[in-house]
């Protein structure tokens, strides 16, 4: 008989799948070697190399909206999430990895089809309740499909892996490889060293590598997502962001590093939609110490925790009005006097999500160009029917008509 759908099975699920999928990365590990690979990983999101990243964002947006302006004639509505998750896959390789992918051109290629597989795959898993039984999914047809994806993915990252490890055989201090070229991702991974003069195991190296390659695009692609369906489905709040955008960029077609932190109101409606529509819609946790209520009710040590982020945003207790789209929620005088955890788009306390600010500038800079070059409309009769699995997807897809906007 199937047990019952609780928070501790979709704990272990998770972690098992994620075990296979990433290995021992930073998502799952815990303890003393979790702390190593944080304060390892952490210069990595410093904004001195997310900086360079701004220009590398610019172009892949670029693409796919170039794809879509030779979509506008035909007049058909655009899908947005498979767009968009191939521009952040885009996105991810080039600024992480400096790989040139043209994932955006040739969506056919073995590696691109592997990450596809695998996370459909995974969501699936999480769906099918007989899945839910590791041999059951092992010795389906899914299992196989999931192994053969696994392996292509896993090939891939080595070979990333090994190939810039020989190019840093001569330059193994950052600064001297900063001179020659902007650091990324793989770079920091392969230099870190801890206070032991340590550095990461090729099978840290590579669990790492995975962990930020899938963590790092799929929920990005959902946020941008449902961030572009909620100013389609509120003009008035479209048309103040694109004022604020044509004031920032003027002409210019590419987002700079100083253009992000001049986009206040941009900003309040990214937020307004990743409270509505969170990319990820819950995490769990495994209780380190008994925890007592305000009601008086307890939980002991070990127990797992569900927390839906998803039903957070949308409690009248916390947020007033919570079905109305209203960007001025996140005004400097409505924030000071929020609980600070109302708001968890990016989980909370230490093990916060270590892109985040990767994920903002991303998404920023995608609304930004989108906003400049189109008009953004529903679809009648295509509303969009949220579907929280490890991201919030929809079931029937996200649609949008779009207007290609004169040239300024």
């Amino acid at each position: 008989m199937q047990r019952p759908f609780c928070p501790g099975r979709i704990r272990r699920i998770t972690l098992d799948t994620t075990l296979l999928l990433h290995g021992l990365g930073l998502l799952v590990l815990s303890g003393q070697k979790w702390f190593q690979h944080r304060r390892l990983l952490t210069p990595g999101f410093h904004y001195d190399v997310l900086k360079p990243y701004v220009k590398l964002m610019s172009d892949c947006v670029t693409v796919m909206l170039d794809k879509w302006e030779r979509l506008v004639p035909k007049d058909n509505p655009v899908e947005l999430f498979h767009h968009v998750s191939l521009m952040t896959l885009d996105t991810i390789m080039k600024c992480a990895f400096s790989y040139q992918s043209n994932c955006q051109m040739d969506s056919e290629s073995a590696y691109i089809k592997a990450v596809y597989d695998l996370s459909y795959l995974v969501d699936f898993r999480f769906v099918c309740l007989p899945y839910h039984n590791d041999l059951i999914f092992y010795l389906s047809p899914h299992g196989f499909r999931f192994r053969r994806a696994l392996r292509v993915a896993h090939e891939h990252t080595g070979k990333v892996i090994k190939e810039r490890k020989q190019s840093l055989k001569e330059d193994t201090e950052l600064e001297k490889i900063q001179k020659k070229r902007h650091l990324d991702f793989l770079d920091i991974l392969l230099c870190a060293k801890d206070e032991n003069g340590q550095g990461l195991s090729d099978k840290d190296l590579q669990a790492e590598v995975d962990t930020f390659m899938f963590e790092g695009h799929d929920t990005t692609a959902s946020g941008i997502s449902w961030i572009l369906y909620c100013l389609a489905k509120y003009p008035e709040h479209q048309e103040k962001c694109r004022e604020e955008i044509r004031e920032v960029l003027e002409k210019r077609r590419t987002v700079e590093w100083e253009d992000l932190s001049k986009l206040p109101y941009t900003s309040m409606c990214i937020k307004e939609s990743m409270r509505l529509y969170p990319p990820v819609p819950g995490v769990a946790r495994e209780l380190k110490e008994p925890i007592t209520f305000c009601d008086g009710r307890r939980l002991p040590k070990g127990a797992d925790v569900l927390i839906s982020i998803y039903a957070i945003n949308r409690c009248s207790s916390v947020w007033e009005n919570p079905e109305v789209f209203d960007p001025l929620r996140f005004s400097p005088e409505n924030t000071s006097n929020r609980h600070p955890h109302a708001f968890l788009p990016f989980s909370a306390g230490g093990r916060n999500c270590i892109g985040q600010n990767f994920a903002m500038n991303e998404m920023k800079v995608a609304i930004c160009l989108t906003l400049q070059r189109f008009e953004l409309h529903t679809v009648p009769g295509k509303e969009p029917l949220t579907q929280p699995q490890l991201i919030l997807r929809s079931v029937n897809g996200i649609y949008i008509n779009l207007k290609k906007i004169d040239k300024m």
